[in-house]
């Protein structure tokens, strides 16, 4: 799939290191108070034992380089991460529009609180807030929202 300057297509075994990668700058950069709850090396290996492996996993490419990466779990859009610099270019429009697509019947995901700007994002395609939570039920301890779309009709 083609969207401008850059293509997404599902994940790899061998794009592990990459989504993993995009994965860590972007979280770092948007949520420098919340911490992780694991390592780089621990990440980077789930991404290539867990996550890529198990599938419905999404990366976005530009000139050769991994930009975005998303993970659609079923009906939860589990995972949506740009990298900084290629942030405002539509990459994560056009990842929403293929989870909507992939999952007509409805998505949900959660997000921190303290994630304005994802709020906002997820806001303007169409989630609206369903529940909040003091955040035990996350690794990072950091208190979330649970986001629905249904679509209209």
């Amino acid at each position: 799939m083609t969207s401008g300057p850059f293509t997404l297509r599902p994940a790899a075994e061998s794009d592990a290191a990459a989504v993993a990668d995009v994965y860590l700058r972007s979280y770092d950069a948007a949520l420098p108070a919340v911490r992780r709850a694991h390592s780089d090396a621990e990440v980077r290996e789930f991404f290539r034992y867990v996550v890529v492996p198990a599938g419905g996993t999404w990366l976005a490419e530009a000139a050769g380089e991994a930009v975005g990466m998303m993970v659609l779990d079923g009906d939860e859009l589990s995972q949506l991460y740009v990298a900084p610099r290629w942030q405002r270019r539509g990459i994560g429009d056009r990842f929403v529009a293929l989870a909507k697509e992939r999952s007509p019947e409805g998505l949900w995901l959660r997000t921190f609180q303290v994630n304005a700007p994802a709020r906002r994002f997820y806001a303007r395609h169409g989630f609206t807030e369903a529940e909040r939570t003091d955040g035990s039920g996350n690794e990072e301890r950091e208190p979330d929202i649970r986001c629905v779309w249904r679509p209209a009709g």
